[in-house]
């Protein structure tokens, strides 16, 4: 029998081509219709699709992830680029050096306490440098600015102990969210290559 597409008038209009098989067939369907297009082939598995720096690769057949070769960031020089940015000019020019100095905070005095390598073992001038801190900061400062307000919807107002807790709570989120917003702000800035 002749294979051909028709419109069967039980399948309400829809077009199919049947071969040999008949209706009472047991591999007759008045839905399978036959590709006339080639299958594509499977694509291989050692061709790349796409790529990215220092992405993981997942080799087949291997156990764990293989870095791939790529161009790791140049160090952040911190003191440079402090340099660059004329920080303790605009520091003097504020009138910020002048007020510590007031205040017994020279820099012989940072030496004297050991200020410096107290914050170093605290790890915050690594810190400084860490290409993932600014994103930190951010994070962090805005889940503060999102806790303030809150606690204050959260907590009943009963009596006035509550009403101050809220006060107090929104205000200390409010003030850490904004100072970590400009912390981030600002070791990113510290971070940018010129």
């Amino acid at each position: 029998m002749e294979a051909s597409a028709s419109i069967c008038s039980y399948c309400r209009g829809i077009p199919f081509s049947f071969s040999s098989a008949t209706p009472n067939s047991a591999t007759f369907s008045p839905l399978l219709v036959k590709s006339m297009a080639t299958p594509k082939p499977l694509p291989s598995v050692s061709r790349t699709v796409g790529s990215r720096k220092n992405s993981t690769v997942f080799p087949l057949g291997e156990q764990g992830p293989r870095s791939s070769p790529g161009i790791t960031a140049p160090p952040i020089k911190l003191l440079t680029r402090m340099e660059q940015l004329k920080l303790l000019s605009k520091a003097e020019k504020a009138g910020l050096l002048s007020a510590a100095e007031k205040f017994g905070f020279s820099l012989s005095a940072i030496e004297k306490l050991g200020l410096l390598s107290k914050a170093e073992d605290l790890g915050v001038l690594s810190a400084a440098t860490d290409p993932a801190t600014p994103g930190t900061l951010l994070t962090l400062s805005l889940a503060l600015l999102l806790l303030g307000p809150l606690f204050v919807y959260l907590v009943p107002e009963d009596n006035l102990g509550e009403v101050g807790l809220q006060i107090v709570v929104a205000f200390i989120c409010v003030l850490a969210g904004s100072a970590g917003f400009a912390a981030s702000n600002f070791v990113s800035n510290l971070q940018k290559s010129k």
